[in-house]
């Protein structure tokens, strides 16, 4: 009895059996850190290796690197330049030029892009028959041709085929259209004109200030304040009542024909025009699109509660159903904005002289300093990307609808 209750042992004096821990590469935590680190140290192996391989491929061509070739003169004139340039200026002043040529095309591509758009997407839904039908004919027609394609349409087919300087279409003798581009009345600012300017920013001063007082007491009363009648008597009214005041410093320089070209006023060079024109229209076309999704995308109960309670369709649209679709339209939008700006690369396609065609080609190829042209182009283009992007995403939060 003694040996078998020594060998059955006793349940209640059995030693408890303490857990194992399981290996420190079966934890995931452990295991998504070092797997981490390994992605970082090849990533940074990768780039030493590069780097120091393209290091010595310069040295055996005889290629100095740096960014000392900025300051040196660049021998070669620009078509267009918002500031003053010259063949004795530097490659750095080009990079200014060549960058406020991108942003002039951009901006002015954004804003007509989105005008258009809004009115195209806008008639794709309206009840009358022909005017939906031309406006699904647009888009359908501006949209599936390829963007190239329409640069050369518009500057070789049309801009190009325009006739000499002498034979040029003109609008009384103001504007004259011709092969070489369009010229325009530039306009001369005499001394006191400064006072004008303080007017109008004053003027926009006031408008923000009125709009956000309407708001407050529309949400507080219900009732609408004239705030478009009263906006368009600050911002044209206050800067003209300075300007008659001050004794009209402006005066306006016409281009006049001189020998076989225009001199004198603004001029719109072919290159720009096509450029700008193609950008717009075809990026309109999308725009459109996006537009009709967003009005779609808000109840058509909204529509019928408006028209029950004698709101008229332009208002039901303008402050009920386009508040609205904006939460809808800005994101898809935001992406256009960013296609536009870097669809004008292609700029460089018709010669006009943008970052892509000046820097990144007339320059690279006269100092050879291919690495850091590319990359200040590529940094460039980052830079405007990621500005639109925080710009749009800002606007979207203030439109965003807000739960209580």
């Amino acid at each position: 009895m003694q040996d078998l209750t020594q060998i059955s042992g006793n349940p209640m004096t059995e030693s408890i059996s303490t857990p194992v821990k399981p290996p420190i590469w079966n934890n995931p935590q452990v295991r998504a850190i070092a797997f981490q680190i390994i992605a970082l140290v090849a990533t940074v192996a990768f780039g030493l290796y590069i780097f120091q391989n393209t290091q010595t491929n310069l040295r055996q061509l005889g290629i100095t690197s740096g960014f000392d070739f900025l300051s040196s003169q660049s021998g070669f004139g620009i078509v267009q330049s918002l500031i003053p340039h010259s063949e004795s200026s530097s490659y750095g002043r080009v990079f200014w030029v060549a960058l406020l040529n991108t942003l002039l095309v951009s901006v002015l591509g954004v804003i007509f892009a989105t005008l258009l758009g809004f009115i195209i997407g806008i008639a794709r839904l309206s009840k009358n028959w022909l005017i939906s039908r031309l406006a699904l004919a647009y888009i359908e027609t501006f949209r599936n041709i390829p963007l190239l394609l329409q640069i050369f349409f518009w500057y070789f087919a049309v801009l190009r085929a325009m006739p000499a300087p002498r034979q040029s279409f003109s609008l009384g003798e103001a504007a004259f259209l011709n092969i070489r581009g369009l010229y325009l009345p530039a306009p001369q600012f005499q001394p006191g004109f400064g006072w004008v300017l303080v007017a109008l920013g004053i003027a926009v001063v006031l408008v923000i200030l009125l709009s956000r007082w309407a708001h407050q007491r529309q949400m507080a009363t219900g009732q609408q304040f004239p705030t478009f009648q009263t906006v368009l008597a600050l911002l044209l009214g206050l800067p003209l009542l300075i300007f008659w005041l001050t004794g009209s410093p402006l005066s306006w320089q016409y281009p006049a024909l001189q020998g076989f070209n225009f001199r004198g006023g603004w001029v719109i060079i072919p290159e720009m025009a096509s450029l700008l024109l193609a950008l717009s229209l075809y990026t309109a076309a999308f725009i459109a699109e996006i537009v009709r999704a967003g009005i779609q995308a808000v109840s058509h109960g909204q529509t019928e509660a408006s028209f029950s309670l004698g709101i008229n369709s332009s208002k039901t649209l303008r402050l009920i159903i386009l508040p609205q679709a904006l939460r809808v339209i800005i994101p898809p939008l935001t992406n256009q904005y960013l296609n536009l700006t870097k669809n004008s690369s292609l700029a460089a396609a018709i010669g006009y002289p943008d970052l892509v065609s000046t820097f990144a080609g007339t320059v690279l190829n006269q100092t050879g300093q291919a690495i850091e042209c590319i990359a200040i182009t590529m940094a460039v283009y980052l830079t405007i990307s990621l500005l639109i992007s925080l710009l749009m995403n800002l606007y979207n939060r203030r439109v965003a609808l807000v739960e209580r």
